[in-house]
């Protein structure tokens, strides 16, 4: 057994203190979020774990890009008929979660979900590189396949069917947007004493702010 008991590290790059930060999250996210985009060390600030409850009651988690963020939410695409989107489909809730080592900060996210219109995905599936277009309609994803021959053999297939023609979209693939009712921020501070600063909306309305010990 590997003793990891001595693995530790200072936390002392920022603080996040009530004074500096903003009233509504999705303000504060923004500016953490152009930290994490700016940083040299962080290759995929959008990078997010996006955790569902499967049937068994045991949640999932798995690395999931951001690809765009409003007042209203946090937009992410999948193939709906995935593990994660049949979960989606039974809670409509999920959990995302940033973590961005380098700027010593994390971001978790309570969010009730729902599928964001036809022609937004549309839109974004057809500004995707062709071949990521391909791969969508390729693979059905989550679902058992023999090996890895049956994918690029139904990709060599989908090549030549939209060699000079636009690849559809799939209608069981698509955006969700993530409408967030408790926001946490996390900034890693000395001696474990961590600053986590937590939003958490009121009748639909309001940001409740408040400090949890660490």
């Amino acid at each position: 057994m590997e003793n990891l008991h001595d693995k530790r590290k200072v936390y002392e790059r920022s603080q996040l203190i009530e004074s500096e930060i903003k009233q509504n999250p999705i303000e504060q996210f923004r500016d953490w979020f152009v930290e994490a985009s700016d940083n040299p060390g962080i290759s995929e600030a959008n990078a997010m774990a996006v955790s569902t409850i499967e049937e068994d009651g045991c949640p999932r988690t798995r690395m999931v890009l951001l690809k765009a963020y409003t007042y209203e939410g946090f937009i992410f695409y999948t193939n709906y008929n995935s593990r994660k989107g049949k979960a989606i489909e039974k809670t409509h809730k999920a959990c995302l979660h940033f973590f961005w080592p380098g700027l010593e900060r994390q971001i978790i996210i309570k969010a009730q979900l729902e599928r964001i219109a036809e022609n937004l995905s549309d839109g974004y599936f057809h500004s995707r590189p062709k071949g990521s277009q391909l791969g969508a309609v390729v693979s059905p994803q989550s679902q058992e396949i023999p090996d890895r021959n049956f994918l690029e053999e139904k990709l060599r297939e989908l090549e030549k069917q939209y060699e000079s023609t636009e690849v559809p979209r799939p209608e069981n693939w698509g955006g969700y947007l993530a409408k967030p009712y408790e926001i946490e921020f996390w900034q890693g501070r000395p001696n474990r004493l961590h600053d986590r600063i937590i939003y958490e909306l009121i009748d639909g309305m309001d940001w409740k702010i408040s400090r949890l010990a660490p």
